[in-house]
């Protein structure tokens, strides 16, 4: 069947929402890898100074990863579902954290606008996208010189072993729980964008292709090697700033309160 493109599976996105965090949470590994690939950017003194994109956030874990790996950054979480924005938004975050409604490649049209930033996370995020070209090209055009992207994603390692893999673990687990959710769509969605995808070496290629330097691609462990990967690389040039030493505070600011300036834009 076709995959699910724009309004569409922003639509298929925002019923699932409803269901979202407790399917991942049956994922081995899903929170554990996200922290690993967020802590790949390499954010130097806990992202103190830092302006961060986090790109397809959906109910914020991936944004939860970016703020474990710099819990001093002001970070900003993109989404094109309001379902997986609202509920993403409702959580507790600490002030420096907000959410924006819109397509990646529609960043500036929703005002995300006010300077570059120094890095990106992207979990789950290129593959749900027909222009996967112009989105890194969007992405590369945010980040400030020498600004760093890691893509958290899932990208079969290219032997017919991973193939044969993840149809299992599709046929085993995935579809049938999306059946169950009621989001069965979606979740065919999965599996087939992922058959269709780049494979993990193919993914730096291209990035490579979209000017990032410095790329590498690096594997995640256990059951989800040769399913997942992390590939990392940065815009050509200099040095992000925040690595010349700062003073930082010695306590980790509380994620017990909703940031105020948290906002979801378009739909509630």
């Amino acid at each position: 069947m076709p995959l699910l493109r724009d309004e569409a599976l922003s639509s298929a996105f925002d019923h699932g929402s409803l269901a979202y965090d407790r399917l991942t949470a049956l994922s081995p590994g899903y929170h554990a890898h996200l922290r690993r690939s967020a802590r790949r950017l390499r954010l130097p003194h806990g992202g103190a100074g830092l302006r961060l994109l986090d790109l397809g956030c959906g109910t914020g874990s991936s944004t939860a990863a970016l703020l474990a790996a710099a819990p001093y950054a002001e970070i900003t979480a993109v989404d094109s579902s309001a379902g997986m924005l609202e509920r993403a938004a409702a959580k507790p975050w600490p002030a420096g954290v907000s959410f924006v409604h819109a397509p990646v490649e529609r960043l500036a049209e929703e005002g995300v606008t006010s300077g570059l930033y120094d890095a990106a996370f992207a979990a789950y995020l290129l593959r749900n996208v027909g222009d996967r070209d112009r989105v890194l090209a969007a992405v590369h055009e945010r980040l400030a010189p020498g600004g760093r992207l890691a893509l958290h994603e899932y990208a079969l390692g290219g032997r017919a072993a991973d193939r044969m893999a993840w149809k299992a673990l599709c046929t085993a687990v995935v579809l049938p729980l999306g059946r169950l959710s009621g989001d069965a769509a979606l979740y065919r969605h999965l599996h087939d964008s992922v058959a269709q995808f780049d494979t993990a070496p193919a993914l730096g290629d291209r990035l490579r292709r979209a000017g990032f330097a410095d790329v590498r691609v690096l594997p995640l462990p256990g059951v989800q090697t040769g399913l997942t990967c992390t590939v990392v690389g940065r815009t050509p040039s200099v040095p992000l700033v925040a690595d010349v030493p700062v003073a930082v505070p010695v306590a980790v600011p509380a994620a017990a309160a909703p940031h105020p300036a948290s906002r979801s834009k378009g739909r509630p």
